[in-house]
């Protein structure tokens, strides 16, 4: 398959800077203020004619605090216009019942509401604002309510490590239809020392995995790509042969996505492989997106897995795992080295040759 053929499928778009919250892991180090260069309602509304010319991902409308933005229910419904699918990523305090009608009206068929607590008192510490989890609560009420489809995402770090299963239960509880985990990558506010240790990160994706015949929701494991092997480890040992059927989307789709059918597009028209990992690609002020997302030298090699080095050049997961990529840039500062935080030994390595 040639890069020109090769086309995103998920893509995160940063609209704002400008957050309500003070989240102590946040990758963008939102503020209060837009950044004044942000792109825009032209400049967004261009980005996506250029996106749709080409191919047809789901764009993540994120922050900062999407909600902090204006025009945003008419990027929405522009972006509906043009045959995307456009999903929200908020952290819910801002919604109203008046917003949840509009969001709805624009297009919007899911929000994803960042939950990284079971309870107000790690919530509202993680997101740095007495209230944020009642706020969310609220939000997430009228999310429903309006009749979108509530997506919980959590981001997994030492400090709420302990409280994954009771946010599941939340999730259950409350009627959300997915939870989405996020192994912390550091990146922003996000620190290494808040990282938990890869032991116990084999540990949560493999309770992860088990959870999936006990609940109905779906369940989605990002910046985990150690999950990916995990799966097919586990279905192994179970007589199970990975199919779409058997694990939906996650059978049909790899660990890392960062450059190959996932991009980050930030607030002021960087393109990015993705969030956590910041190596520009390029800027759609300067060069059109499509020839970014073709041709950027980053994007090329991230879609070259023999160009991994150390265990995850050898490893014979490499194509569906590919270490997180991120991880690796903030650990070593070359994004192809070797997952620092993965405890698996390839066979071939442990063969000696």
């Amino acid at each position: 398959m040639t890069a020109k053929e090769i086309k995103p499928r998920l893509i995160a778009w940063e609209i704002t800077g400008a957050c309500n919250l003070r989240c102590k892991h946040c990758r963008g180090s939102s503020t209060e203020r837009p950044d004044p260069n942000e792109l825009s309602t032209d400049e967004a509304f261009h980005l996506i004619d250029e996106i749709a010319s080409f191919a047809s991902p789901i764009i993540i409308l994120s922050g900062g605090e999407p909600l902090m933005r204006d025009d945003l229910y008419e990027i929405a419904q522009y972006g509906k216009d043009k045959g995307l699918r456009m999903v929200l990523g908020t952290n819910g305090t801002l919604i109203t019942k008046d917003i949840a009608h509009r969001l709805k009206d624009a297009g919007i068929p899911r929000i994803s509401v960042s939950i990284d607590g079971s309870n107000a008192g790690t919530h509202d510490a993680f997101r740095g604002m007495p209230g944020a989890f009642d706020g969310a609560m609220r939000g997430i009420k009228e999310i429903l309510d309006a009749g979108i489809s509530l997506q919980i995402n959590t981001t997994i770090s030492k400090k709420n490590i302990d409280e994954i299963p009771g946010i599941l239960d939340l999730s259950v509880d409350i009627g959300a239809d997915a939870l989405h985990i996020f192994l912390l990558v550091p990146t922003g506010r996000g620190r290494e020392e808040d990282e938990i240790p890869p032991l116990e990160y084999e540990r949560v994706l493999n309770w992860f995995y088990d959870q999936r015949k006990k609940v109905k929701i779906q369940l989605k494991a990002t910046c985990a790509p150690h999950y990916f092997r995990i799966m097919r480890e586990r279905a192994k040992e179970e007589g199970i042969t990975i199919t779409a059927q058997t694990h939906g989307f996650e059978a049909m789709t790899k660990g890392c996505l960062a450059g190959t059918g996932f991009c980050f597009i930030s607030r002021t028209g960087g393109v990015y492989p993705c969030g956590y990992l910041p190596v520009l690609a390029g800027n759609i002020r300067e060069k059109p997106f499509k020839e970014i997302w073709d041709h950027a030298k980053v994007f090329l090699d991230l879609r070259d897995v023999s160009k991994l080095k150390g265990k995850c050049g050898i490893c014979e997961y490499k194509r569906v795992c590919g270490g997180c990529r991120a991880r690796a840039y903030a650990a070593t500062g070359d994004y192809l080295a070797e997952e620092p935080y993965c405890i698996y030994q390839p066979r071939k390595g442990m063969m000696g040759d």
